[in-house]
């Protein structure tokens, strides 16, 4: 089977529980100025980020590069929290100083007073009762734990709960299948193995609402601009099923070019049980590679892929007939 070939998922067994995020932390920014100090840094709107609202966000380098992604909600209005990959968050961290200058905002890790955790299933949601978000970026806070529904993932609902502890009669979830979830959302999430390597739009990230072309500037702005009206993404990021193990930032080769990657693993997860064996990813690739032949993972002679279908659509310029 090829590079085009959709075989979908075989199994419709719900998962339900609940999973301590050990792989995320969370960066909290209080102060005066801090919601209009992070609009001036990243992609989407912060300084007109209600308390009912949460948004998905990129933080690029000069040259529009990601450096990382970030969950982004606003339990005060003097305060903004922003959820990434706890393996670049002291690296973000101390690069977000940097720039804070004379503003009225602190920058600080909060992850051991605000930890993650991840809940899916009908469970959770009468568990959270009447604190459920309904829709997808909403956010509800009660009792110093905040809610936010994230986009669905192979028919499950999803919630980002930010909480001092879960005392609930949710089942354990282990964190490789809430992974998994996370990588079928195809929502991306630049983790250390990726950083600088993607504008926004290869990511997909203007289609899911993670970037924001009406705002200010922020650092990289006219570059993901300049890709969106020249019309210039010649990359984009789609899901594939190997028989392999897949880790973020190896990378793809096609068949009919051996000689160069034709893209990137972004992020990946082992199948659960009930799913095809080996690994679900998310790969950034050149557009033209869908246009035929086969792709491999880490070399011409690596783990075919096989492309499963994303669950929301691309512009029709990122998808070749084939």
């Amino acid at each position: 089977m090829g590079a085009n070939d959709n075989r979908g998922m075989n199994s419709t067994s719900p998962i339900e529980g609940v999973a301590r995020l050990t792989d995320w932390g969370v960066i909290r920014a209080r102060g005066a100025d801090a919601a209009n100090f992070l609009h001036g840094q990243l992609t989407s709107d912060i300084a007109h980020l209600g308390a009912s609202q949460a948004r998905l966000a990129g933080y690029c380098s000069a040259k529009g590069r990601l450096l990382a992604s970030f969950i982004a909600w606003r339990p005060a209005d003097d305060e903004v929290l922003l959820a990434c990959s706890a393996d670049l968050l002291a690296a973000t961290l101390k690069r977000l100083r940097m720039f804070v200058l004379r503003a009225k905002c602190v920058l600080s890790d909060a992850s051991a007073d605000l930890p993650l955790f991840g809940l899916t299933g009908s469970q959770a949601t009468a568990w959270l009762a009447d604190a459920t978000p309904s829709a997808v970026w909403d956010q509800r806070g009660r009792d110093g734990r905040s809610a936010i529904r994230l986009p669905d993932a192979a028919g499950q609902v999803r919630y980002l709960l930010c909480a001092a502890d879960v005392a609930s009669p949710l089942s354990p979830l282990p964190l490789e299948v809430w992974r998994w979830l996370e990588v079928r959302s195809g929502v991306a999430r630049i983790e250390q193995a990726t950083v600088e390597q993607f504008v926004p739009q290869m990511l997909n990230y203007e289609v899911l609402g993670g970037v924001d072309f009406q705002k200010g500037c922020y650092p990289g702005q006219e570059v993901v601009a300049r890709s969106q009206y020249r019309g210039s993404i010649k990359r984009r990021s789609f899901l594939f099923e190997t028989d392999a193990s897949a880790s973020a930032g190896e990378e793809v080769f096609h068949s009919d070019d051996t000689a160069q990657p034709a893209g990137k693993v972004v992020n990946a997860a082992k199948q659960p049980v009930g799913h095809p064996s080996g690994s679900l990813a998310l790969v950034e690739l050149k557009l033209a590679a869908l246009a035929g032949g086969s792709l491999h993972l880490c070399g011409p002679q690596g783990a075919l892929l096989r492309r499963v279908e994303l669950p929301y659509a691309l512009p029709l310029e990122a998808l070749p007939a084939g």
